[in-house]
């Protein structure tokens, strides 16, 4: 089975607090589902209308896996924390292997 792949995509950072408590809530919310972080950190250089931004790459060992893990009550949890505090977008995405 294919490895999936969860792509984070921070456009604006409105409240760095609210990033930081989410942070804070996510990491062990998704823990238990496999995520496995690759990246995270603001875009070293940004092409084709990219944006400047934080961005998190995170391995998991399923499409199943990442989409249950971002359904659970733990990290619905974290997204309320985080709140207007981002504006971002999620992509789940299943690797070539």
């Amino acid at each position: 089975m294919p490895k999936a792949y969860w792509i984070t995509c921070y456009r604006e950072i409105k409240d760095p607090a609210k990033v930081a408590a989410y942070a804070k809530l996510a990491g062990p919310a998704l823990a238990p589902f496999g995520a496995r972080y690759l990246c995270r950190g603001t875009a070293n250089a940004t092409f084709e209308q990219g944006v400047k931004e934080r961005v998190v790459v995170s391995e998991w060992p399923s499409v199943e896996q990442a989409i249950a893990a971002h359904n659970a009550p733990p990290y619905q949890e974290a997204l309320k924390a985080l709140g207007d505090g981002a504006v971002r977008d999620i992509r789940i995405v299943e690797g070539l292997e």
